[in-house]
């Protein structure tokens, strides 16, 4: 310690006298000299057992060991006893918390270490080996026991709806550890994040991390990664969450090539839709209401048996989830016999050029 301290004291040769002085006073009086040897910092586990060791270093004086006590210190100013050993009368356990957990290593004074087991996360705190000697008096030794704990970690994907505020998409906890554990996010969704710390009355400590932003039907299905560093952990943990944005429908009509010709047999349209959840129903329609009896419906797809007249129509599909409807509508042409596309009953002639081209019910053509 005087070393220590004499590295930050100015070099005059007054104070240095002084110094090289009281060293020698110290080390004459015994004060230096430590006589219960002990380890300073011990880490452990819940349900472990860890070993106090305690030595009584005499070196070769007249001292007298009359017994010695281990004391526990949970916190600043709280004294427990929790084992004494004297030659004598044997062993003692006072404290009831410790008495069955308890045990001493060895039969001898001079070696009072002693064993806890089924360690709790409460049995943390300063552990003084205390010997009662003559003719010194008391002379101790201290170990700082820090009780450690592996975080229950745990992450899950929130489901939301697609709005325009910002929600909690996604959530990722620490739960019981010591030290607190670090959460961390990973994501190229763009959105941010809020932590908050818990104490629990046991020593450990809960992290809770929210992922939030404000989510749309894009990004359903987009991944997230909750991150979790902890010291006893060897590696960090991660979790990949994939979100859930829920959304009402979007409709689009597939399948019309534009050459449904009178009497062609594998003429199909397909409503397809988009949505979170799946859709609960898919309807189609016809301008007028009703589909032609030459129309088949199965879930998605219309399957026309055979084009006729009946089918130069507009056609709607409609699909619903618990969110909402939406509708898309498709107008379909039927071509005559001879190939003619057909308007109100009357033939269509269609002529190209390289510009462009007007199609006349009467049959004939305007250039542009």
């Amino acid at each position: 310690m005087a070393i220590g301290y004499a590295a930050r004291w100015p070099g005059s040769p007054g104070k240095n006298a002084w110094m090289v002085a009281a060293v020698i006073i110290l080390t004459a009086q015994g004060v230096v000299a430590q006589k219960v040897r002990v380890e300073e910092e011990l880490e452990a586990y819940p349900t472990e057992s860890v070993d106090l060791r305690c030595e009584f270093v005499d070196g070769g004086s007249l001292t007298k060991l009359t017994q010695v006590s281990w004391i526990w210190e949970p916190v600043d100013g709280q004294r427990d006893n929790i084992a004494v050993f004297h030659p004598l009368y044997g062993q003692s356990f006072p404290n009831m918390a410790f008495k069955d957990r308890v045990i001493f290593l060895h039969k001898e004074l001079k070696i009072p270490s002693i064993r806890i087991n089924n360690l709790r996360m409460s049995d943390a705190g300063r552990y003084t080996c205390e010997y009662a000697t003559y003719p010194s008096g008391n002379e101790q030794g201290t170990t700082t026991l820090t009780m450690l704990a592996k975080p229950k970690n745990s992450a899950r994907a929130v489901t939301v709806q697609a709005g325009s505020r910002s929600v909690a998409v996604a959530r990722c906890e620490a739960a019981d550890g010591k030290p607190a554990a670090t959460i961390q996010w990973l994501s190229s969704v763009g959105g941010n994040h809020s932590t908050t710390v818990s104490n629990g009355s046991d020593g450990t400590v809960t992290v809770r991390s929210e992922y939030r932003l404000v989510p749309t039907a894009a990004d359903n299905g987009r991944e997230v990664i909750c991150r979790v560093e902890q010291r006893t952990q060897d590696r960090p943990w991660t979790e990949v969450l994939r979100l859930s944005v829920e959304y009402p429908p979007t409709v689009t009509i597939e399948g019309y090539d534009n050459n449904w010709y009178v009497g062609r047999s594998d003429a199909v349209l397909f409503c397809q839709a988009k949505a979170n959840p799946e859709p609960t129903t898919i309807t189609w329609t016809t301008a007028s209401g009703s589909l032609p009896d030459t129309v088949v419906v199965e879930d998605n797809k219309l399957m026309v048996r055979k084009v006729d007249d009946a089918v130069n129509t507009t056609f709607t599909c409609e699909v619903k989830n618990k969110h909402g409807a939406s509708r898309q509508t498709l107008t379909t042409f039927v071509i005559g016999k001879d190939s003619t596309p057909q308007v109100a009953g009357l033939p269509l002639i269609v002529s190209h050029s390289e510009n462009a081209s007007f199609v006349s019910p009467l049959g004939w053509t305007a250039y542009g």
